[in-house]
């Protein structure tokens, strides 16, 4: 058996804010921010909620999930452009909040929107060495977005955490690779609250350039073409390109609808195509096959391609994360402000 995903676990806040609600402060049509960018509200973290809560609380529905011992897995590594600490691991804060003991690796990834998907290459190449028996790969965010900015009608929160190992896999991994390039797309300096963007720039040399190669180069390794897969997951900036992506490459709407989450709760960045991977295997039925292509900015993409096993039949998966998203808290703009700290006390 090949390394794969032996249980997964996700988070997302239930407070959520309206693009329509966004949209009326800063005096924008909500009809063609909705139409523009297909996204119709966005979740909100809460005073205590950041990529570290939202990490343990992922990892704690994986591990309960898939009846883990969790002093057997190996490392954590948890991705985010996010992080609560600039030097201090939120990788250590998820060990010791599931009860991993200390005998273990830990470490945190960034690279933009990507960093969970390059969690789940390193567990794997760990796991199928031998050096570690589970690892455990974490995708979370509380994206920032400046007043104003196109960014705040999508940027939000959430997560996702898989278990990898060979011993209980439900989806075996059977390829991945990246394609990966120095395009300066999205950006944010040291000290800066929150990022910059190359407008239009991100879209073709950026995103569709990135996507479209990982997912073309992993099809002719491997001699499939997108009618071989049940389902097909793309990351999702907003509700449009992934859809785009998905047309360019030949792959039917229905098969990424059930992956398609960004409408309802924004890019949760780091979370993104996982998110929508797990509300994929949410559903799924042994012996399909799921394509996942993730996206970071600066840039790069990592491919994969999962075999569901027999061993999916038995794997609770309730709540879906459908239910999550379906759940939640209507916020104003005020509130939401607040939230996020982009109203600040004086002092």
């Amino acid at each position: 058996m090949k390394a794969g995903i032996v249980s997964y676990g996700t988070y997302i806040p239930r407070l959520r804010v309206s693009v329509d609600e966004i949209a009326k402060v800063w005096g924008e049509s909500p009809d063609n921010v909705k139409v523009g960018l297909g996204v119709y509200r966005k979740s909100v973290p809460d005073l205590d909620e950041d990529t570290a809560t939202i990490s343990v609380e992922a990892a704690r529905e994986a591990i309960e999930r898939g009846k883990i011992d969790p002093e057997r897995i190996g490392a954590i590594f948890v991705g985010s452009e996010s992080h609560p600490y600039v030097v201090k691991p939120t990788a250590t804060i998820v060990g010791d909040a599931i009860g991993c003991g200390n005998s273990f690796h830990a470490a945190d990834f960034e690279f933009a929107c990507k960093a969970g998907t390059a969690g789940i290459q390193v567990c794997m190449g760990m796991v199928e060495s031998g050096m570690i028996e589970f690892g455990l790969a974490i995708g979370a965010d509380t994206s920032q977005s400046a007043p104003g900015d196109p960014l705040e009608y999508s940027a939000s929160a959430g997560g996702a955490a898989f278990v990898v190992g060979k011993k209980g896999v439900i989806a075996e991994i059977e390829e991945t690779l990246s394609f990966t390039s120095d395009t300066p797309d999205f950006w944010r300096r040291e000290g800066q609250p929150y990022p910059s963007h190359g407008g239009r720039f991100t879209g073709i040399p950026a995103y569709f350039r990135h996507v479209t190669s990982a997912a073309i180069q992993i099809m002719e390794k491997t001699g499939y073409k997108p009618s071989d897969f049940d389902y097909a997951v793309f990351h999702q900036p907003n509700g449009k390109f992934p859809i785009r992506a998905a047309r360019i490459l030949g792959f039917t709407k229905e098969q990424i609808n059930q992956g398609l989450v960004v409408g309802y709760i924004g890019n949760t960045y780091s979370g993104s195509s996982i998110i929508g991977f797990s509300a994929i295997l949410d559903i799924a039925k042994p012996g399909d096959k799921i394509l996942l292509v993730s996206f970071g900015s600066g840039a790069g993409s990592d491919a994969f391609i999962f075999n569901v096993t027999d061993l999916m039949e038995d794997y609770p998966r309730v709540p879906t994360v459908w239910d999550k998203i379906n759940g939640g808290i209507t916020v104003d703009y005020s509130t939401y402000l607040k939230l996020r700290k982009k109203i600040r006390l004086k002092g």
